[in-house]
């Protein structure tokens, strides 16, 4: 792969005013997406760092960390762990023996197609494409016509590059609230939830179209993220019946107990209170009986489509999913990535948040809206709910075919 470097002026910057902040952040981000689970800081995943500055910020990040094993070259001697981040960036190199690692681990890491596993290669692709499978018989809904086609929905996240191969023509309108980043910089975030949710090979729902709200996570201002939803609302009007935006994917809690967001946080909940006065439903990272219904969960890697094999929590700390909530399988995955523009690429993610959960749960509510447009938020939810597998762990976990046959029976 070809990566494109920033120029160092602008990663010096990037380097003093910004990576302090993402360090006082990071060992707080999972628990605020994650509050029902009782994790450490070594659980910390790599894909919810919400209010870390995109593209530079990661980069600048792993360049200046010397604690990890997957940044430090003589620990890297000995041995790689299980669950490391080993991404490759323009100034961290991604290359790795084969007695840096242990070819077991391999589904464990969270790597990119800039890393090399040498002697492992064929197994690395191996599991980067089994990542790209949603699971849970999406496939098999896809392949009986079920992909989200004429549903709307809708995403706010991070500044996004609207061209990578996985989504490109699948954003209907594009509105940035303020993220003041250069044009052909993109986010580590962004085109990951933007896949899992219409992505041509990726995506639960890949015919639905999506209108995306980029807001700055990284500052920590709820305004952003309200000024965003407002729009979405806007645009919504416009539609005429039968076209209206279903559902907003957010993946951060902009409000609410454990938030990292510290201003406006009110600004997020009136947001809310008038997306969902126009019938739109809106999911989210709080700990709220409507917007904060989904939990994580994983898969067995080897049979990715047997509900009753899926546990909650994360592959390293594994948690009961309530019936208040519904988990949803957030490891094992692969997702876009796109940090510069001309440069779309995928990472392969060995334990994912809760982030990868929202827009997974939005994609299967598309998939139902398609089978009946008639149902409103209130009723597709409570469907959602009521076709839930119990898992052989105890958890609440979403059941894509169940939900489907479901919806197909109030149509007659």
């Amino acid at each position: 792969m070809k990566w494109n470097v920033k120029s160092s002026s602008i990663l010096l910057v990037v380097l003093v005013l910004l990576f302090q902040t993402a360090c006082n952040n990071l060992e707080n981000t999972q628990d605020n997406i994650n509050p029902n689970s009782s994790r450490t800081t070594s659980d910390t995943t790599t894909e919810t760092l919400v209010t870390e500055q995109p593209a530079e910020q990661a980069i600048a990040r792993s360049e200046q960390s010397d604690t990890s094993p997957t940044n430090n070259r003589e620990e890297l001697q000995t041995m790689l762990h299980p669950y490391d981040d080993i991404r490759a960036f323009p100034n961290k190199e991604g290359i790795f023996n084969e007695n840096e690692y242990s070819s077991k681990d391999i589904a464990t890491f969270t790597f990119n197609c800039g890393t090399v596993l040498k002697g492992n290669e064929k197994l690395q692709e191996e599991v980067m494409n089994n990542g790209k499978d949603p699971g849970l018989g999406i496939r098999e809904l896809h392949q009986e016509g079920l992909t989200g086609k004429g549903i709307n929905v809708a995403i706010i996240d991070q500044n996004l590059l609207l061209h990578h191969p996985e989504f490109d023509g699948k954003i209907a309108e594009y509105y940035d609230t303020g993220c003041e980043m250069e044009e052909n910089s993109g986010s580590m975030h962004a085109p990951a939830v933007t896949s899992i949710l219409v992505g041509n090979t990726i995506g639960v729902a890949p015919d639905a179209k999506v209108y995306f709200a980029a807001a700055p996570s990284w500052l920590g201002d709820a305004e952003f993220y309200a000024k965003g939803l407002y729009w979405i609302i806007e645009q919504n009007k416009k539609l005429p019946e039968g076209e209206k935006i279903r559902v907003v994917s957010v993946s951060a809690a902009p409000s609410g107990d454990g938030t990292l967001f510290t201003e406006n946080l009110n600004m997020w909940d009136e947001a809310v209170l008038a997306a969902q006065d126009e019938g739109i439903l809106v999911l989210d990272c709080r700990d709220n009986e409507e917007t904060g219904i989904i939990a994580p969960a994983f898969y067995d890697p080897e049979n990715p489509n047997n509900v009753s094999l899926c546990t909650g929590g994360f592959p390293t700390s594994t948690y009961v999913i309530p019936a208040s909530q519904i988990g949803v399988p957030t490891s094992y995955r692969t997702v876009a990535e796109e940090y510069w523009e001309g440069s779309p690429s995928y990472q392969y993610t060995g334990q994912g948040g809760l982030s990868w959960g929202i827009p997974y749960a939005a994609g299967v509510l598309a998939l139902g809206w398609q089978v009946n447009p008639a149902l409103d938020k209130d009723e597709i939810v409570q469907i959602l709910f009521e076709t839930c597998t119990i898992a052989d762990d105890g958890s609440n976990i979403i059941n894509p075919t169940k939900f489907i046959d479901t919806i197909k029976r109030t149509m007659k």
